[in-house]
C-alpha cells in the first residue's frame, strides 16, 4: 500500500495518507487563490479513514459559492494549510498536494472554476474534467 506524508513548512503538522486518493483536483476560485497564495490550489481527497493527522492546528472556516462550508486546518507556527474538511463531504479529507513535496504525485483529474483561471495557467491532459 502506498503511504504518503504531507507536512507543513516547519514539520509540526503532518497528515499521513494510506492508499491512493479518491480524487485529485485543482481549484481556480478566487478564494482558493487567496488561501494558497498562488494562481490555483491543488488538493487530493482521501477517505477520512485513510488519513491520520498529528500536531496542533488552527482552523479557519469559509462558506463557498455553492453554500457549503470548508474547515481549513493549518499549522499555528508556520501557517501552512495542510488539510481541510468539507461539510458537503464529511467522510473525506482534502490534503494540499504541495504539502507532500512530491513531484511524482498523481496529476489532477478535475479542474474547477476554470472561468476564474489565470489565463497563463492550465491543467493539461485529456483525462481532466473541466468545470466552470
Amino acid at each position: 500500500m502506498t503511504i504518503r506524508t504531507a507536512t507543513c513548512q516547519c514539520g509540526a503538522l503532518t497528515a499521513r495518507c494510506e492508499g491512493e486518493p479518491v480524487r485529485v483536483s485543482a481549484c481556480h476560485c478566487l478564494e482558493c487563490q487567496r488561501r494558497s497564495g498562488s494562481a490555483f490550489a491543488a488538493q487530493a481527497r482521501f477517505r477520512a479513514g485513510q488519513v491520520t493527522t498529528h500536531g496542533d492546528t488552527s482552523e479557519w472556516s469559509r462558506t463557498g459559492d455553492e453554500g457549503t462550508t470548508a474547515h481549513f486546518r493549518f499549522c499555528p507556527t508556520c501557517g501552512s494549510t495542510v488539510f481541510y474538511t468539507m461539510e458537503a463531504e464529511p467522510d473525506m479529507i482534502a490534503v494540499a498536494i504541495g504539502a507532500f513535496a512530491d513531484p511524482d504525485f498523481p496529476a489532477p483529474t478535475r479542474s474547477v472554476y476554470e472561468g476564474r483561471r489565470h489565463r497563463w495557467t492550465g491543467i493539461s491532459g485529456d483525462h481532466v474534467e473541466r468545470w466552470d
